[in-house]
């Protein structure tokens, strides 16, 4: 935002009806000039209503930079920005300039003029959206700093971490031996790093940036929750929308970051109602915004390892020992993905080797040679979107026909495509390079240049956490699929498992995780918004 507001996007010229709805159940109070009214680190501020006078919105002093004014907000106008709902920390303060008149409009508040009037909630929604997107690249992305190596994979995480959650943040990315920016000191063994207002965090990962911000889990007011949904992929996120809008209290928990392998896809060409195509961070990040509307509380990352049935409900066991008591459970984890089993592959997952193709991941091959590895839908949108991008591409496929598990559209653009030489019946058998991938062995034409391979191979069911009835692949039966071992605990409840629901009644599966599932999408989607239908039958049973 510019030092005074005007853009009616990020500061909208309200009615006198929509100020007075917006004030409505709330108190004025005065303030002095220069009093607070929230500051950096406050972990449940409100939306600060203006009535009068001023208020000016600041990044605090770092220790290598002083205070910067971001805006000034005047009369008729609101203080605050999207971590209002998602329960991000302040990273910003906001204090009167001269004396001022102002209210305070509480998160859960805020959350009920959301749901309940449609056009106040989309006019303060798509504000709070815009304010978070104008501080993305001025002064106020210095509130959060990642420092590291440009191409490790804990580097890689944070940022990945950061841009799924939409967090306004700076990343500097390193060449090896290049000196630290900004008078910053470091020794290799520290990185990567987060400044998290200017407080350096060491070896920092993407659990404890969510832990300093306030995104990680952190028990509500209630003793039980309505809906507890594991997995933020497409499935989860439709579950948890769906669950929340029809007025469940709904905790989406998500191992990495929002999105699941769907925001690591290019482009989705085949999605009901985008003729030109989507990529998946943006199909995600929408669908993010509109969970957190709902009142979702999503939680990342934050890893489920463990769900018991007990008397009144549902425990799941969090990876840092926390529990979460739910009424019922939406296990929508996806997959894991597969890799080769090659010498040095943990190696060059540093620094060369990827299982997504966004522009995170094109920045760091930079129109380079690649590699791209797998036979299905995700290998040939990943080739054509590096391709696309100034990568020459080896496309390297162990089937003898690409049409086997690629859809035709694609096949017929791989085909035409000169950048792309396509390589069926072959396998990769072979990684080379120092401290980074330089290039990659193909069986059927020997070594070829490569600054990064792009696997995807397919995945894993991620239900080894799980103590369900699931098949001999180990993805999770539901509804009639159920095998009839499993059934003995359902005589008392005189019914059978309902369509989602799994061997264990009140626990649910959607999405890439279930047996049968189509592992696509639109399909997860579906999926997720149908097992919601399902969980109200057991909830009312």
């Amino acid at each position: 935002m510019s030092a005074r507001a005007s853009d009616p996007t990020i500061t909208p010229v309200l009615t006198d009806e929509q100020w007075e709805r917006l004030c409505a159940g709330t108190e004025a109070y005065d303030v002095v000039d220069g009093e607070h009214v929230f500051r950096t680190g406050d972990a449940d501020y409100p939306m600060i209503l203006i009535e009068s006078g001023e208020v000016e919105i600041v990044r605090d002093a770092l220790w290598w930079i002083g205070e910067e004014l971001i805006t000034v907000m005047g009369p008729r106008s609101f203080a605050g920005e999207l971590g209002l709902l998602n329960g991000q920390r302040a990273f910003l303060s906001a204090r009167a300039k001269g004396p001022a008149r102002v209210r305070s409009l509480s998160r859960a508040d805020l959350r009920r003029k959301l749901a309940e009037d449609d056009e106040l909630g989309d006019l303060l929604l798509h504000a709070l959206w815009a304010r978070r997107e104008s501080l993305r690249t001025g002064p106020a992305a210095l509130t959060l700093k990642f420092v590291g190596y440009g191409t490790s994979r804990e580097f890689l995480a944070l940022r990945r971490f950061a841009e799924r959650f939409d967090l306004v943040h700076t990343a500097v990315a390193l060449a090896p031996d290049e000196p630290a920016p900004g008078g910053h000191t470091y020794i290799e063994a520290d990185l990567p790093i987060a400044f998290v207002q200017g407080e350096a965090i060491t070896r920092a990962t993407p659990g404890m940036v969510a832990e300093q911000l306030g995104l990680s889990y952190e028990p509500g007011t209630e003793a039980v929750v309505d809906l507890v949904v594991v997995g933020g992929g497409p499935a989860g996120l439709a579950a948890a929308i769906y669950g929340a809008s029809e007025g469940l209290s709904v905790v989406l928990l998500e191992a990495v970051a929002p999105g699941g392998q769907a925001a690591s896809t290019s482009r989705i060409e085949n999605f009901l109602g985008f003729p030109f195509g989507v990529s998946g961070g943006d199909l995600i990040g929408q669908a993010t915004l509109q969970a957190i509307k709902f009142g979702v509380r999503v939680c990342a990352p934050c890893e489920a390892v463990d769900l018991q049935r007990v008397e009144d409900g549902l425990d799941v066991t969090l990876a840092d020992g926390r529990v979460i008591r739910a009424r019922s459970v939406i296990v929508t984890s996806g997959a894991a993905y597969r890799t080769l089993h090659l010498d040095r592959w943990e190696d060059f997952e540093r620094s060369g080797i990827y299982y997504a193709a966004t522009p995170l991941e094109l920045k760091q091959v930079n129109g380079s040679p690649v590699v791209v590895v797998g036979g299905a839908n995700s290998a040939g949108q990943a080739a054509l979107y590096l391709s696309s991008n100034g990568c020459p591409v080896h496309l390297v496929v162990r089937g003898h026909d690409l049409g086997a598990r690629m859809s035709s559209y694609l096949v017929d653009r791989i085909r035409d495509d000169p950048r792309i030489q396509l390589h069926t019946g072959s396998n990769v058998v072979g990684l080379d390079g120092d401290r980074s991938l330089r290039s990659v062995h193909i069986d059927s034409v020997g070594s070829v240049d490569a600054k990064g391979l792009f696997c995807f191979i397919g995945a894993d069911p991620a239900a080894g956490w799980l103590s369900l009835d699931r098949d001999e692949a180990g993805f999770i039966r539901t509804g009639t699929d159920v095998t009839t071992q499993t059934l003995d605990h359902w005589q008392s409840m005189g019914r059978e498992p309902l369509p989602f629901e799994t061997s264990v009644p009140r626990v649910f599966a959607a999405g890439d995780v279930r047996r049968g599932s189509m592992k696509r999408v639109a399909a997860a989607v579906g999926e997720g918004s149908s097992a919601v239908a399902s969980v109200h039958r057991a909830l009312a049973g």
